[in-house]
């Protein structure tokens, strides 16, 4: 049994399982239709059948490995599909790109929607630059019909593939980008994931290949902290959704992204030590997702449902990730009725998000570098020019006088934070642009 309480769309899809004896089905016939009027007995359809990454399955989808597709506006399909890809990091060089200076609607600084992001990569130059395009024309985008087409998608359990239907189904495309030789259709994030679902990409594949003769190029754009991160794919066979293959990678920014290491000695030794805060020591060993918290919190607050389900988490890792960003400051805890928690920015986060690139990843820097485990970890990092091992963190560690940590293996586990954090802010240092 969990030790986390069940999301409303864990106790939704667990009462429609049961009602219509879904798994029973899948069993004896392989897949199961169901009606978005049959989901919306339980809840509303758009909340319950839209899962960008494989963490956000319900409980009863991820125990049994089933996914769900949408195969028309009013129908979808439950099997045990193998319908996501995992992000390969392919390069992590970042390429330096300017706005036009006489561009004034825009700024690098403060590019709060997946939108505004597409319009500064279109802008910059960096879509041209990656797509190897010399004149781009926005065209297509939004809400469209899906026409009809088939496809195969490999069955998890089988291994065989399986044939799927859709017959005007709804997609959606951030936004197309023409040029002489191909069109680019591309799905863009603010959040980063470990994975995607493929049919974000290959829906808008299959209709558009139908309609134009040039050479259709499925894309994705990440931005985060400054940094956009571009990934062309290509679907090998147009008719096997699980034929995806990444054939470039390349990161940009539109601001400078120069930090030294002198940069981070110097905030090192000018930042004052805290008192550990009674709040758990950190189990979150990506920073850069600290950040996309931030990131996510800085336009609005958001309960721990909200973040659960709009970001690639589970309720698990909302907890451990929003525990991070409150033990550095830079996220503050109410509670709604009911003891619901919800998150909103600090003022020190407000204040850290405003900063230009370089600023910002220095004040990140500082709020780690003012608790003692990390500034003793980080002086040896210093001295001999290697982290120390996980013995030599967890002895520090245990000299720090961390909030509420007993057991040696909880020390040993979350001493893969401090390792985690300081590789982010050495990683800092030296990247080209």
């Amino acid at each position: 049994m969990s030790e986390h309480p069940k999301s409303q769309n864990d106790q939704a899809w667990e009462s429609l399982f049961k009602k219509y004896d879904i798994l029973s089905r899948i069993e004896a016939e392989g897949k199961f239709t169901i009606s978005a009027s049959q989901i919306k007995e339980y809840r509303e359809p758009r909340l319950m059948a839209k899962f960008d990454h494989n963490i956000n399955l319900p409980r009863i989808f991820a125990r049994n490995k089933l996914a769900i597709l949408p195969i028309s506006r009013g129908d979808y399909i439950i099997s045990h599909f193998e319908a996501y890809q995992t992000f390969q990091i392919v390069d992590t060089t970042v390429t330096r790109v300017s706005l036009p200076p006489n561009l004034q609607s825009l700024s690098a600084s403060h590019i709060p929607s997946e939108a505004i992001a597409v319009n500064c990569a279109l802008a910059s130059g960096m879509l041209a630059d990656f797509l190897e395009e010399e004149t781009l024309y926005a065209t297509v985008s939004g809400r469209m019909g899906s026409g009809q087409f088939d496809f195969t998608i490999r069955n998890l359990r089988t291994q065989c593939p399986t044939e799927v239907a859709v017959s005007n189904s709804q997609i959606e495309i951030d936004a197309a980008l023409e040029g002489v030789h191909s069109l680019s259709l591309l799905e863009a994030k603010r959040d980063l994931a470990e994975d995607f679902l493929v049919r974000q990409l290959y829906y808008p594949f299959r209709v558009w290949s139908s309609r134009v003769t040039k050479q259709v190029r499925p894309i994705f754009l990440v931005y985060s902290n400054g940094v956009f991160s571009l990934y062309e794919y290509e679907f090998q066979d147009p008719n096997a959704y699980n034929s995806l293959v990444l054939v470039k990678h390349k990161n940009y920014s539109i601001e400078d992204t120069a930090i030294g290491a002198d940069d981070l000695h110097d905030v090192a030794e000018g930042t004052q030590l805290l008192q550990e805060p009674e709040i758990p020591f950190p189990q979150a060993n990506s920073f850069e997702r600290v950040i996309n918290i931030c990131e996510l919190l800085s336009t609005q607050e958001l309960s721990r449902e909200q973040v659960t389900e709009e970001y690639a988490f589970d309720i698990r890792q909302t907890n451990y990730y929003t525990d991070a960003a409150r033990y550095l400051g830079l996220v503050e805890k109410r509670y709604e009725e009911g003891r619901k928690p919800v998150y909103s920015l600090s003022s020190r986060g407000k204040r850290i998000m405003q900063l230009s690139y370089q600023q910002r990843q220095l004040a990140f820097c500082e709020a780690i570098l003012q608790h003692r485990v990390f500034r003793e970890t980080f002086k040896l990092y210093m001295e001999n020019g290697s982290l120390p091992d996980q013995n030599t963190i967890v002895s520090i560690m245990q000299q720090s006088d961390l909030y509420q940590i007993g057991s040696m293996s909880t020390f040993v586990r979350r001493s893969t934070t401090v390792s985690g954090w300081l590789n982010w802010i050495l990683g800092l240092i030296g990247e080209e642009h």
